[in-house]
Protein backbone atom coordinates (compact mmCIF):
# COMPACT_ATOMS: atom_id res chain seq x y z
CA UNK A 1 0.00 0.00 0.00
CA UNK A 2 0.99 3.59 -0.59
CA UNK A 3 2.51 5.63 2.16
CA UNK A 4 -0.23 7.95 3.40
CA UNK A 5 1.83 11.05 2.66
CA UNK A 6 2.55 10.05 -0.95
CA UNK A 7 0.71 12.24 -3.44
CA UNK A 8 -1.39 11.06 -6.36
CA UNK A 9 0.04 11.62 -9.83
CA UNK A 10 -2.56 12.30 -12.52
CA UNK A 11 -1.08 12.43 -16.02
CA UNK A 12 -3.11 13.82 -18.90
CA UNK A 13 -1.99 12.60 -22.31
CA UNK A 14 -1.87 14.79 -25.39
CA UNK A 15 0.44 16.47 -27.85
CA UNK A 16 1.98 19.88 -27.18
CA UNK A 17 1.31 23.00 -29.20
CA UNK A 18 -1.69 24.91 -30.52
CA UNK A 19 -2.09 22.83 -33.68
CA UNK A 20 -3.02 19.78 -31.53
CA UNK A 21 -4.98 21.58 -28.79
CA UNK A 22 -8.50 20.74 -30.02
CA UNK A 23 -7.80 17.22 -31.31
CA UNK A 24 -9.25 13.95 -30.03
CA UNK A 25 -5.81 12.75 -28.98
CA UNK A 26 -5.68 15.63 -26.47
CA UNK A 27 -8.67 14.51 -24.39
CA UNK A 28 -6.33 13.80 -21.47
CA UNK A 29 -4.98 17.36 -21.55
CA UNK A 30 -8.54 18.75 -21.54
CA UNK A 31 -9.41 16.79 -18.40
CA UNK A 32 -6.29 17.74 -16.40
CA UNK A 33 -6.70 21.37 -17.51
CA UNK A 34 -10.15 21.37 -15.93
CA UNK A 35 -8.82 19.68 -12.78
CA UNK A 36 -6.13 22.40 -12.54
CA UNK A 37 -8.83 25.08 -12.78
CA UNK A 38 -10.82 23.38 -10.02
CA UNK A 39 -7.69 23.23 -7.85
CA UNK A 40 -7.00 26.91 -8.53
CA UNK A 41 -3.58 26.17 -10.04
CA UNK A 42 -1.71 26.99 -13.22
CA UNK A 43 0.62 24.60 -15.00
CA UNK A 44 4.29 25.43 -14.54
CA UNK A 45 7.34 23.92 -16.17
CA UNK A 46 9.00 21.16 -14.15
CA UNK A 47 12.24 19.37 -14.84
CA UNK A 48 11.87 16.20 -16.87
CA UNK A 49 9.96 17.85 -19.73
CA UNK A 50 6.56 18.12 -18.08
CA UNK A 51 4.23 20.88 -16.88
CA UNK A 52 2.76 20.39 -13.40
CA UNK A 53 0.18 21.72 -10.98
CA UNK A 54 0.40 20.75 -7.32
CA UNK A 55 -2.63 21.01 -5.11
CA UNK A 56 -5.35 19.11 -3.30
CA UNK A 57 -8.50 17.30 -4.28
CA UNK A 58 -10.75 16.78 -1.29
CA UNK A 59 -7.81 17.15 1.08
CA UNK A 60 -5.66 14.63 -0.82
CA UNK A 61 -2.35 15.84 -2.26
CA UNK A 62 -2.32 15.61 -6.06
CA UNK A 63 0.23 16.39 -8.76
CA UNK A 64 -1.24 16.95 -12.23
CA UNK A 65 1.14 16.42 -15.13
CA UNK A 66 1.11 17.24 -18.85
CA UNK A 67 4.15 15.84 -20.69
CA UNK A 68 5.64 18.39 -23.10
CA UNK A 69 6.92 15.59 -25.31
CA UNK A 70 4.83 14.16 -28.09
CA UNK A 71 2.39 11.40 -27.17
CA UNK A 72 4.67 8.49 -28.06
CA UNK A 73 7.34 9.83 -25.65
CA UNK A 74 5.04 10.39 -22.63
CA UNK A 75 6.79 7.75 -20.52
CA UNK A 76 9.98 9.66 -19.75
CA UNK A 77 8.22 12.69 -18.25
CA UNK A 78 5.81 10.42 -16.35
CA UNK A 79 8.67 8.40 -14.84
CA UNK A 80 10.51 11.64 -13.96
CA UNK A 81 7.49 12.91 -11.98
CA UNK A 82 6.96 9.54 -10.33
CA UNK A 83 10.58 9.53 -9.15
CA UNK A 84 10.64 13.19 -8.10
CA UNK A 85 7.44 13.00 -6.04
CA UNK A 86 8.02 9.36 -4.92
CA UNK A 87 4.61 8.22 -6.14
CA UNK A 88 3.74 4.51 -5.79
CA UNK A 89 2.19 2.88 -8.86
CA UNK A 90 -1.20 2.46 -7.17
CA UNK A 91 -1.47 6.27 -7.05
CA UNK A 92 -0.61 6.91 -10.71
CA UNK A 93 -3.61 7.62 -12.96
CA UNK A 94 -3.33 8.31 -16.68
CA UNK A 95 -6.17 10.11 -18.50
CA UNK A 96 -6.22 9.27 -22.20
CA UNK A 97 -8.35 9.09 -25.34
CA UNK A 98 -9.76 5.66 -26.19
CA UNK A 99 -10.73 4.63 -29.75
CA UNK A 100 -12.51 1.46 -28.61
CA UNK A 101 -15.12 3.31 -26.55
CA UNK A 102 -18.02 5.25 -28.08
CA UNK A 103 -17.67 9.02 -27.93
CA UNK A 104 -18.34 10.30 -24.43
CA UNK A 105 -18.13 6.90 -22.74
CA UNK A 106 -15.91 6.81 -19.67
CA UNK A 107 -14.18 3.73 -18.29
CA UNK A 108 -11.74 3.41 -15.40
CA UNK A 109 -9.47 0.45 -14.78
CA UNK A 110 -6.16 -0.69 -13.36
CA UNK A 111 -3.61 -2.27 -15.64
CA UNK A 112 -4.13 -3.91 -18.99
CA UNK A 113 -2.50 -3.60 -22.37
CA UNK A 114 -1.89 -0.43 -24.37
CA UNK A 115 -4.40 -1.37 -27.11
CA UNK A 116 -2.22 0.33 -29.72
CA UNK A 117 -2.07 3.60 -27.75
CA UNK A 118 1.49 4.93 -28.09
CA UNK A 119 1.25 7.11 -24.99
CA UNK A 120 0.33 4.13 -22.80
CA UNK A 121 2.99 1.98 -24.43
CA UNK A 122 5.63 4.60 -23.65
CA UNK A 123 4.49 4.96 -20.02
CA UNK A 124 4.39 1.20 -19.42
CA UNK A 125 7.91 0.86 -20.82
CA UNK A 126 9.30 3.81 -18.83
CA UNK A 127 7.78 3.02 -15.43
CA UNK A 128 8.28 -0.73 -15.80
CA UNK A 129 4.71 -1.82 -15.06
CA UNK A 130 1.25 -1.66 -16.59
CA UNK A 131 -0.48 -1.71 -13.19
CA UNK A 132 -1.23 2.01 -13.11
CA UNK A 133 -4.79 3.37 -13.26
CA UNK A 134 -6.35 4.49 -16.52
CA UNK A 135 -9.20 6.92 -17.08
CA UNK A 136 -10.29 6.09 -20.62
CA UNK A 137 -12.12 8.88 -22.46
CA UNK A 138 -14.08 7.44 -25.37
CA UNK A 139 -13.55 9.16 -28.72
CA UNK A 140 -15.14 6.45 -30.92
CA UNK A 141 -13.82 4.75 -34.04
CA UNK A 142 -12.97 6.63 -37.24
CA UNK A 143 -15.66 6.69 -39.92
CA UNK A 144 -15.32 4.48 -42.99
CA UNK A 145 -11.75 3.59 -43.82
CA UNK A 146 -10.09 6.58 -42.18
CA UNK A 147 -6.78 5.66 -40.58
CA UNK A 148 -7.09 5.71 -36.76
CA UNK A 149 -3.72 7.50 -36.53
CA UNK A 150 -5.16 10.28 -38.70
CA UNK A 151 -8.53 10.31 -36.89
CA UNK A 152 -7.07 10.92 -33.42
CA UNK A 153 -5.20 14.01 -34.69
CA UNK A 154 -8.39 15.60 -36.09
CA UNK A 155 -10.51 18.05 -34.09
CA UNK A 156 -13.75 16.88 -32.54
CA UNK A 157 -16.72 17.28 -34.88
CA UNK A 158 -19.14 20.19 -34.37
CA UNK A 159 -21.70 17.78 -32.86
CA UNK A 160 -19.06 16.30 -30.53
CA UNK A 161 -17.88 19.79 -29.56
CA UNK A 162 -21.34 20.69 -28.26
CA UNK A 163 -21.17 17.79 -25.78
CA UNK A 164 -17.43 17.99 -25.07
CA UNK A 165 -17.59 20.27 -21.98
CA UNK A 166 -20.07 17.88 -20.34
CA UNK A 167 -17.87 14.82 -21.04
CA UNK A 168 -14.68 16.58 -19.88
CA UNK A 169 -16.47 17.70 -16.70
CA UNK A 170 -17.68 14.17 -16.04
CA UNK A 171 -14.18 12.74 -16.60
CA UNK A 172 -12.73 15.26 -14.15
CA UNK A 173 -15.41 14.25 -11.62
CA UNK A 174 -14.38 10.61 -12.13
CA UNK A 175 -10.72 11.44 -11.45
CA UNK A 176 -11.75 13.22 -8.25
CA UNK A 177 -13.76 10.16 -7.16
CA UNK A 178 -10.80 7.91 -7.97
CA UNK A 179 -8.49 10.02 -5.79
CA UNK A 180 -10.84 10.68 -2.86
CA UNK A 181 -12.77 7.39 -2.76
CA UNK A 182 -11.56 4.33 -4.70
CA UNK A 183 -11.36 2.77 -8.14
CA UNK A 184 -14.42 0.64 -7.37
CA UNK A 185 -16.49 3.62 -6.21
CA UNK A 186 -15.57 5.62 -9.31
CA UNK A 187 -16.33 2.64 -11.58
CA UNK A 188 -19.72 2.06 -9.93
CA UNK A 189 -20.71 5.69 -10.38
CA UNK A 190 -19.31 6.51 -13.83
CA UNK A 191 -19.72 3.18 -15.60
CA UNK A 192 -23.37 3.02 -14.59
CA UNK A 193 -24.07 6.43 -16.16
CA UNK A 194 -22.93 5.37 -19.61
Amino acid sequence: MAADNAPWLVIGLGNPGPSYAATRHNAGFLVVDLLAQRMGGRFKAHRGGVDVVEGRIGGTRVVLGKPKSFMNLSGGPTAALRDFFKVPVERIAVVHDELDLPYGTLRLKRGGGDNGHNGLRSITKSIGTREYLRVRFGIGRPPGRQDPADFVLKPFSSVENKELPFHVDRAADAVEALVTESLEAAQNRYHAEA
